[in-house]
Parts: structure tokens; sequence; C-alpha cells
């Protein structure tokens, strides 16, 4: 798929120089290839914006995505200097996935200077381009007497985020300098980037009078579509308005729309609900749980989707659009205890705990596959369940790991595993997948009929760590056929160098007619190649969660945006990276690339 990103930055540091004013920026967009060696790909920059340390750019990055492969991208920020080296303001590293994961696709990264910058991705649709010319007539002067406005024009996108229309400017002509009835000349804009290939969507057009200090003043506004750009060809004029007064009036001069066979009509449509049951399960067991800490208990009953009213897009629907709209992932992780896994205190068992602090394989394996799946879970608070072992004497099959229902993050479901061997428990057998299953489904469709109540959606995935083979494996693939009309994929992974051949025969059955929502995969396959481990844990996911909705007649939620204040800030990462700047514009990689962090094992 086809993905954009559009990047701003608040609050840079000034590092034009004593008596030099404020900086210019703009920034450098850099795809990273994290393994298997391969150079940097320089994607482009963004236009230079004069004076201002709070940068909103307009220009885009389109790329294409495969949901899986890992991508990264270096944002350089520069303060442009003309008879010079341009000067380092700051750069930040953005994972993709941990964008998709995001609310509203969005997130930001701290500078080491000072400032922030703010990356956000969304779906690019391709429809074509606009070549547009507009001319302004009698236009209502901001300078005064000695002197006339300096107007250019901006294009900005609707936007519809949790607190109301907001409008993201996608576009800035240059200015025209001292001139009331200015005439701009032709720009050809991307249809995609300017209303998501939607000549019917609004777009707000913005008259400024440009000055030098970057603190431009409103010259006057109005609002059209591009249908409305095209058909004012005509001579038709636009006046725009300021403080609910007429300023002045703009004219089209070109509106031609290139690249599109016809105006694609957008049609309302209502959803229809579809009720699937789901077998209720027993909530898991607690260990040593002190008075008052109850059991993490499952949803019983049959789960029914609300119906509502839902947009039309075009063609399918895609994992992106869900996640865009909000749906919320859920990730749930079921160990095997059982005794097969050997003894823990014994080194080179799977279970052992190292006493200089490296990870075991299981470990790994959580660290690994769970901080990919994680990516997608914006809230990063996972259930933690065991099963396979004794406590008091009874075989558990599903156990609460840890000291509460949910842990936060990577660390807190390894901090959980460790801790459970201080619980009294005794590894056993034997190795029973069904009662986790069932948990996580009813835990699954209790999420989203809550999530319908408040107009959202979530889907889960359970990720089963196991050392070998399920004892029961047609028992346990009528158990996954059982569950499979919840909204739930489960990810059973293979730990150690045990036949894992029956755990194929789980992935592979399923009735004809039955969503497919197990998936094997063996870590040590995987484990020296992030790529490949990555994209086989993700392989299947992206269309059981929209084969899951879909079936229910379930479309995806308009793209949140957020607030500022709403997006989460991560901390600046360091990057090694030398560009050279031509003199006739290209930009390249000198040296360097990004510094990852190192794995933990």
């Amino acid at each position: 798929m086809k993905l954009q990103l559009s990047i701003y930055a608040r609050k840079l540091s000034n590092v034009a120089g004593a008596f030099k004013g404020t900086s210019d920026p703009f920034a450098v967009v850099t795809k990273i290839v994290e393994e298997g060696g391969g150079q940097p790909e320089v994607l482009g920059k963004t236009e230079v914006i004069k004076n201002t340390l709070n940068p909103d750019w307009t220009k885009t990055f389109v790329f294409d995505c495969e949901l899986g492969t890992p991508v990264k991208f270096a944002v350089q920020v520069f303060d442009e200097v003309r008879k010079g080296d341009n000067k380092s303001m700051g750069s930040a590293v953005f994972d993709v996935g941990s964008l998709l994961g995001a609310k509203g696709n969005t997130k930001a990264k701290k500078l080491k200077k000072s400032g922030t910058i703010f990356a956000r991705v969304e779906k690019y649709r391709g429809e074509g381009t606009l070549r547009l010319g507009m001319k302004g007539v009698k236009l209502k002067n901001m300078e005064g007497f000695m002197k006339k406005s300096d107007p250019f024009y901006e294009l900005n996108r609707k936007v519809d985020g949790p607190s109301g229309t907001m409008w993201d400017a996608v576009f800035r002509s240059k200015h025209v300098s001292n001139n009331l009835s200015p005439v701009w000349g032709d720009s050809t804009i991307d249809l995609g980037v300017l209303c998501n290939g939607d000549q019917s969507q609004h777009i707000l057009v913005r008259v400024f009078d440009h000055e030098s200090d970057g603190k431009h003043v409103l010259m006057g506004e109005f609002e059209t579509n591009v249908k409305g750009l095209v058909g004012a060809r005509n001579g038709s004029a636009f006046a725009i308005m300021r403080k609910g007064k007429e300023s002045g009036k703009i004219f089209v001069t070109k509106a031609e729309v290139m690249g599109v066979e016809r105006l694609t009509e957008q049609v309302a449509a209502v959803s229809v609900s579809g009720a699937g049951t789901t077998p209720s399960a027993p909530g898991a067991f607690v260990p040593g749980a002190a008075p008052g800490v109850a059991a993490a208990t499952a949803a019983t009953g049959a789960f029914v989707p609300l119906a509502m009213p839902q947009p039309v897009s075009s063609g399918q629907p895609t994992f992106f659009d869900y996640t865009s709209g909000g749906c919320q992932i859920n990730l749930s992780i079921a160990i095997d205890f059982t005794g097969s896994n050997g003894d823990p205190r014994q080194p080179g068992t799977l279970h052992y705990m190292h006493p200089d602090g490296s990870l075991n394989d299981y470990e790994k394996a959580i660290d690994a596959i769970g901080g990919i799946l994680s990516k997608y879970d914006s809230d990063k608070k996972y259930a933690v369940y065991g099963f396979g072992a004794k406590y008091a004497g009874v075989v558990r099959h599903c156990f609460q790991v840890g000291p509460s229902s949910e842990v936060d993050g990577i660390d807190g479901v390894i901090q959980a595993y460790r801790g459970v061997f201080r619980t009294g428990l005794i590894m056993s057998g034997p190795t029973v997948f069904a009662e986790v299953i069932q948990t996580a489904a009813a835990r699954a469709a209790s999420a989203q009929e809550a999530a319908n109540q408040n107009g959202e959606q979530a889907y889960s995935v359970l990720l089963i760590l196991t050392d070998g083979a399920v004892t029961d494996v047609h028992s346990t693939a009528a158990q996954i056929n059982q569950v499979s009309d919840a909204p739930l994929s489960i990810v059973i992974v293979g730990v150690g160098n045990a036949d894992f051949s029956s755990m194929q025969f789980l992935d592979d059955s399923h009735p004809p007619g039955s969503r497919d929502i197990a998936q094997f995969v063996q870590f040590n396959t995987h484990s020296r190649n992030p790529q490949a481990l990555t994209s086989a844990t993700l392989n299947e996911i992206p269309d059981q969660l929209t084969g899951f909705f879909t079936s229910k007649g379930i479309s995806p939620l308009p793209p949140q945006r957020m607030s500022e204040a709403e997006i989460s800030v991560g901390v600046e990462e360091e990057i090694d990276l030398s560009l050279n700047f031509g003199s006739d514009g290209e930009i390249a990689v000198a040296s360097g690339g990004y510094c990852a962090p190192s794995a933990r094992w």
C-alpha cells in the first residue's frame, strides 16, 4: 500500500546566530535500511519556511509500505544558509509500525537541542493532479498607506478531529510583492494530498500578507472544493472574508484535473451489524493473590456488534483503514510452563534465569515478537497468562502471570514472567491451549462490545509461547474453530528446537467457510533476521482483522486526528547520518546511518 508522511515542528532552537534574526527551517526525510546493509535513501526535502521556529511544512512524502517490513525514517531539520553550510537544528527517527499503531497515526520526538518534531502517516489515495492558477482583485491592504500587501495563498485540507474540524495546510503559493491584484503562477497539486482523491471534499483557501519575520497576516479566506474550483473557470469569483466582511475577490484563471477519467460520486452507507456467538470462558486463576485481588474475568454471552452509520470508501477496507479510524489492538500473551521446558534452575533449559540478567529463550521471544505486536497496541497494557503448571496440587491451564490483570509494556511482561517463579509454581503438564484460547476469545468479544457501545472498535491478538506440541492437536483445532467468530487472531510461537510439525497443522486447519484465525511461527528460524520475523508474525493478522469486521458489515471509522496535547512524545534517538547538499539541489547520503538500539540478547 502507499502511505504519505507529513511532518511539522514546534519550538525549535534558533541557530541563526546573534543579530541574524530567526532560523529558516527545512527538513530532509531519509528512509533507513535497518538490516542487511544497503544505503539509506533520501526521499526529499520540505520547502524552506522563513523566520519561524514552528514550521508547518506542506510537503509530504509518499512511499510504499508492506506491513511486516520494518521501515524507519530519519527526519533532519536544518536552518537554510544561502552562502554557507546549512546548520543542523535537530533530528529524530520514526518507526512506521509505531506510527501505524499510534492514536491518529501520529507521534512526536523531542530533539536534543530544543523542540519537537511531529510525524503522521496516512493512506495515500492517488487520484490525479489539479493544475491551478488564481488571481486576486482589489484585496484589502494590510500594510497601511505607504506600502501594499505581498499576498500569497494557502490550500488547506479539512480534517475531522476529536475536538471538531481542523485544517491542514497542504500547499502554499509564492507571494507577489506589493500588489493588491496579484496574479499567482500556475501550480500542480496532488489530489491525493489535497483532498484524499475526493473532489467533493471541502478545502479552505486562505490568503495572507507575507511578512519577512514569518508572522504573516490573514487577508481573508473562503471554502470550496475541487469541483468548485473547476466550475469557477467560467469567470465566477470567490469573495474572501475576514472578520465577517468581504476583503476582496479571487478569480480562477486555470483549474484542470489531470490523470482522472471521471469524478467519483461519494455515497453514504450504513453498516449492517452481524451477530456471532463466542463461548464464555472461565477467568484466569490468580496464583497467590493477596486479599482483594480479583481474577481476570472474561465476559460471557453473545457478541452482537451495534449497527452504526459508516462512510463508504473506494475498494475493500484495509488493515490501515481500521487502525487509522482508531481500532484498538489488544495484545494478550500466554506462556508455557509445562515440565517439558526443563528445570528452570538448570542452565540450558528454556526457562533458565541467567545470573547476569541476559534473556532466556522465552524472554527473547517475548521481547522480539511481543515488541513487534506491541507497536499496534496504543495503550501498551497486556494481559499475561500461564498454562501447564500446578498450584496447590492442581494443574492450571490458564493462570494469571503477575500481580495484576494487565502489565505495562514489554518490560512489564518480562518482570511479571520472572516473578511467577516465586509464586509456588510447579511445572507440570499436559500442554493444553483450550482455556487460554477461551479466555482470550471471551475477553476479545467483551472488548469489542464495550468499544461498540462508545462508537469505537477493538480487535485482539493472543500470542501463545510454547516449547512443543500441544497434547491434543485435533481438540485444539476444534477449539480454535469454535472461537473463530470472535474478534481475535492467535499467533502460536514455537520456542526452542522441538518438533513443531503438529503446530503447523493448527495453522492450516480450518473448515471451509470459517475464519482462519491461527498462525504458527518458529522463533529460532527467524530470530536473527528481524525483517523475516516481523513478516512472519504479521503475515496473516491484517487479513484476519479486516475479514472479521467485513463479515459483520462493520466499516472503518473515519481517520482520527489528535490535538498536539494528545500526541505521545518520545525521547530523541541518535542519528549518525551525513548529507551532501549539491549545488543543483540534489541531496545524497555521504556516510553513516541510523544507530539502532542493539537487541537485548
